[in-house]
């Protein structure tokens, strides 16, 4: 940022200020991928690779610091693992393309990624990431040079998706010019689960591939790429995020957005929601409640994400799921019951997202996050929200995750040494309860050890007397069995001195 946008930053929110700059000084890139001494897994050393970075930078400015900063090869495979999945949505958003072209595309698009020189010039001129598919053939080239386990990943995940958009787009392109003008923008979705299913095909598979990736590279263990619902609902807890955010880029986003909205609540007044979202028909209900609805439905998802958040353990892997998320928690939180959305579209604000990046580091402060903004999300709800009681729930199930795996009257605090230190809240009724057990059993625990102590010490006492009377009865026979010896001694001397006598 230019020195006058600090300056204008410390006057007007000092707080913010203060966050960038901790942020600035503290927060060190992890890895450089250019640097030489990285070139044998970021593959930097290679043309072709250079230019699938540059397109990484060119289409994800968002994604594309976490990607870097992800460990040994993970960077470069992921970084591939992107492109191919934005080169299927660039083709699935082109709607200048004929169906003729599009859909065989879609559906064979796997197949082209591993074809060498392949590339595809037919994008309509509007298409921002359309160079990409233009030089798609460097995409290819790397792609070819992985190991079988990464580059199968890839392609079952674009065979997958490619697949699905297909059928969306099919399922779109069969609907009559009659039809409502939201449920023409949804693309004919009708129910909940079409709604699920689309996102899935655009970003739950995404998720899935993801944890294959991290599975293959052995930086995770192999049962994620097992756990398909946790992987699911982290993508689509980051793609209905998106949904909501940008519902008002295109036309028919808001018409969109009253299908979903009459997805949940069918029984409301249709034509109520038809309205322009800019400038709601005065004496209709409040477009609010559209939003309120979308961000339940992504809210949904969050306790799946957290689960999903709990099996990793790399730190580079982590963060890389879990910054997104908090970000997303954090957005959803601004868009709800936010006017401003009605004029044009929200972000968090920078020092937001510095202090976000600095706080997701492990699965307990990333809970801690969630129940934060869920709980700002819950005081906003208004019983006349027809989504009010759901909204109140779906809070309440991420209130109710952390404290079944971070309870909030054990507090964590960081001690002398680097490791945190735990101790029990006594103003909280729980720890009280806590520390009161506790106790009982320490007092319990003494008891039973003295008692046993003590039947200890008899049990010894009749031991020694047992062993004292078993030390009597062996040296009686010792005595008895030695004059037995000596008399049989005597005797045989007698006999041998009268048999010499004989003689």
């Amino acid at each position: 940022m230019a020195l006058s946008t600090w300056l204008l930053l410390l006057v007007a929110h000092p707080l913010e200020f203060r966050t960038l700059l901790q942020y600035r000084i503290y927060h060190d890139q992890k890895r450089d991928i250019t640097a030489p001494r990285e070139h044998a897994t970021s593959g930097w050393d290679r043309a072709s690779m250079r230019r699938c970075w540059e397109f990484l930078d060119m289409t994800s400015r968002s994604f594309s610091t976490v990607i870097k900063e992800l460990e040994g090869d993970l960077a470069r495979v992921i970084c591939l693992f992107y492109l191919v999945l934005r080169g299927l949505d660039t083709i699935e958003d082109d709607m200048t393309l004929p169906l003729a072209i599009k859909l065989p595309l879609l559906r064979d698009f796997h197949v082209h990624t591993v074809t060498p020189g392949w590339a595809f010039t037919g994008s309509g001129p509007n298409e921002r990431d359309a160079q990409l598919l233009v030089e798609y053939a460097v995409v290819v080239d790397e792609l070819l040079r992985l190991p079988p386990a990464y580059r199968d990943a890839i392609l079952t995940i674009a065979a997958k998706m490619g697949a699905g958009m297909a059928d969306f787009v099919a399922r779109a392109a069969t609907l009559p010019p009659s039809a409502p003008e939201e449920k023409i923008a949804a693309g004919g979705i009708d129910t909940i689960a079409d709604y699920d299913l689309y996102c899935h095909y655009v970003a739950g598979l995404v998720g899935e591939g993801l944890s294959l990736i991290f599975a293959a590279s052995g930086k995770e263990r192999p049962e994620l790429a097992a756990e398909r619902a946790l992987s699911n609902s982290m993508g689509l807890l980051l793609q209905k995020t998106n949904i909501t955010r940008d519902v008002r880029e295109d036309d028919g986003g808001y018409a969109a957005a009253v299908s979903l909205f009459l997805l949940f609540h069918p029984s409301s007044a249709a034509a109520a929601y038809s309205a322009a979202y800019a400038s709601p028909v005065p004496g209709t209900p409040n477009p609010r409640w559209v939003q309120s609805a979308m961000v339940l439905d992504a809210l949904r998802h969050a306790p799946d994400a957290l689960d999903y958040l709990r099996l990793l353990r790399n730190q580079s892997v982590f963060n890389f799921c879990a910054i997104p998320a908090t970000m997303a928690i954090a957005t959803l939180e601004l868009c709800f019951g936010n006017e401003r959305m009605m004029r044009g579209n929200v972000k968090i604000r920078k020092a937001v997202a510095a202090e976000l990046i600095m706080r997701s580091t492990n699965p307990r402060e990333v809970g801690l996050i969630f129940r934060e903004y869920a709980r700002r999300i819950h005081a906003r709800a208004v019983p006349a929200d027809p989504s009010y009681v759901r909204i109140s729930v779906a809070c309440g199930k991420i209130e109710q995750w952390c404290e079944h795996y971070y309870p909030s009257f054990v507090l964590v605090s960081a001690g002398s040494t680097a490791s945190p230190t735990q101790s029990i809240d006594p103003a909280d009724a729980r720890g009280r309860t806590f520390l009161l057990s506790e106790k009982r059993d320490q007092a319990l625990s003494q008891k039973l050890r003295i008692e046993a102590l003590r039947a200890g010490g008899a049990v010894g006492a009749v031991g020694q007397r047992h062993k004292a009377q078993e030390m009597q009865v062996g040296e009686l026979a010792l005595y008895v069995g030695g004059a037995l010896l000596l008399v049989a001694a005597v005797c045989a001397g007698v006999v041998w001195l009268i048999m010499q006598m004989a003689d």
